[in-house]
């Protein structure tokens, strides 16, 4: 398990010096946990026409190798980029939703061709995705908690881990944000 875990933050430093075959190399390596931040954003939404699984996570690694201006510290700070990788593509996702909606998509729909994202759980996902900016700015150690537990849903142990934070502090840091959160929405 350790040497999986070196060996992550080893291909994503030479995914950074240019190494192409670290990245085929990284893939089978972070596939599983990739696939569980996956799952986890997509709980949060009704299902999602063409968005599966599978297209979330290749679409958030080929952002991921795409990255220009990071500086890959450890698999921790791959994880955290990969979960707002996703959750832009899921937001990009419901905002062109939107757009069809208001009649800018060229193909309409009816709501008995396809099942739409409720309109709901949309306009909550915008605003809860403005807020977690806000938050990002004031702590941005909260914000990830929150988009871990949230939209990953990971427990406050593999946060801990995660972010190598004692367990208590996670869980009153996610107390914090989530009372910071709840007065900024309202």
């Amino acid at each position: 398990m350790k040497d999986s875990l070196h060996k992550i933050t080893y291909l994503l430093q030479a995914l950074e010096r240019g190494d192409q075959s670290a990245a085929e190399q990284l893939l089978p390596l972070v596939e599983k946990e990739l696939r569980q931040l996956a799952r986890g954003y997509l709980r949060k939404v009704k299902k999602i026409p063409l968005l599966q699984t599978t297209v979330l996570i290749d679409d958030a690694y080929l952002k991921l190798l795409d990255q220009n201006r990071v500086h890959w510290q450890n698999r921790k700070h791959f994880y955290g980029v990969a979960a707002t990788c996703m959750r832009r593509i899921l937001l990009d996702y419901i905002k062109a939703e939107n757009r069809k909606k208001r009649g800018g998509g060229v193909e309409h729909f009816t709501l008995s061709d396809t099942e739409l994202i409720s309109a709901e759980k949309s306009a909550e996902l915008l605003v809860l995705d403005e807020a977690l900016h806000k938050l990002e700015k004031k702590d941005a150690r909260q914000s990830q908690i929150v988009e871990m537990r949230f939209f990953c849903g990971y427990s406050f142990e593999e946060v801990a881990e995660l972010l190598e934070i004692p367990e208590e502090t996670v869980k009153l840091e996610w107390r914090m944000a989530r009372a910071w959160l709840q007065r900024e929405i309202n």
